[in-house]
């Protein structure tokens, strides 16, 4: 399913977050949004997820303008992971994946076989199932982050947008996550996802877009775009890019400045 803002102009905090960004994803991509803070990473996806309206341009799903389509009709087919979900912490884990049902229930629809395989899958791929009796207060920042994922996925969306998922969780589970969002990719999945971190991003996504005060830096395949010019225009510090050894993909670093990090020397 393909997701598409034209011309998009969004505000955020009274100042223009996103400027006339026009991006197009392909369906079946699995596209990473990258750039430093402020840059409007988090507000485009808000845009683009019918979350914000904008001041001007369009967000269009399927060739369809979103802001024509019903909330429940867009849930159906598109879910966001916002980067600071909010609900009761008194919910259980199961209670929060069920809500990924709603879209797919009439009123006062009884619960049907479909809705409790996909709620089994969800907290099963999101790795919660052992926790599905707790309450999301009674978890970590990591584990609470996965519950959100599984109500995510208990949607079954055809399109799903993730704000900075990996937050939070410890290298394994990062791993984790992005491994299961690129088997949900390579099952025809369309995602779109910002991090913070350019190594899970050139390793796992199939095309990076940067952002930098409200636009866009750069935008393609890793191997195109992750080079030392393109990252010092967007981040601001001295990068380094290397050919990782078993895939030849770059990996971008950090340059550090001898005059601010002298190097360590032996005490005596």
């Amino acid at each position: 399913m393909r997701l598409e803002a034209e011309a998009l102009t969004l505000e955020y905090g009274g100042r223009r977050a996103v400027d006339d960004v026009s991006l197009a994803i392909q369906s079946g991509e699995m596209v990473a949004i990258v750039g430093p803070n402020g840059s409007g990473k988090s507000t485009l996806l808000r845009g683009m997820s019918r979350l914000q309206k904008p001041s001007s341009g369009r967000v269009l799903l399927d060739g369809r303008d979103i802001r024509g389509m019903g909330a429940r009709e867009v849930a159906r087919d598109l879910a966001i992971l916002t980067q600071s979900p909010e609900a009761g912490l008194d919910l259980t884990v199961r209670e929060l994946v069920w809500r990924g049902r709603y879209p797919h229930q009439g009123i006062l629809q009884r619960p049907t076989a479909p809705d409790f395989e996909a709620v089994e899958w969800a907290m099963d791929a999101a790795d919660v199932t052992a926790l599905a009796g707790r309450a999301l207060g009674a978890l970590s920042g990591g584990e609470r982050q996965r519950a959100w994922i599984a109500l995510a996925l208990a949607q079954q969306p055809r399109v799903m947008l993730l704000d900075e998922p990996t937050s939070f969780l410890d290298i394994r589970h990062q791993v984790e996550v992005m491994h299961l969002l690129r088997r949900l990719n390579a099952q025809g999945m369309t995602i779109v996802v910002v991090l913070h971190d350019l190594l899970l991003a050139g390793r796992f996504c199939d095309r990076i877009v940067a952002m930098t005060g409200g636009s866009v830096a750069f935008d393609g395949p890793p191997a195109a775009v992750l080079e030392p010019d393109g990252l010092e225009r967007v981040f601001g510090v001295p990068m380094m890019v290397i050919a990782d050894p078993e895939t030849g993909q770059p990996i971008a670093l950090p340059r550090p400045d001898p005059a601010l990090c002298p190097a360590a020397r032996p005490l005596p």
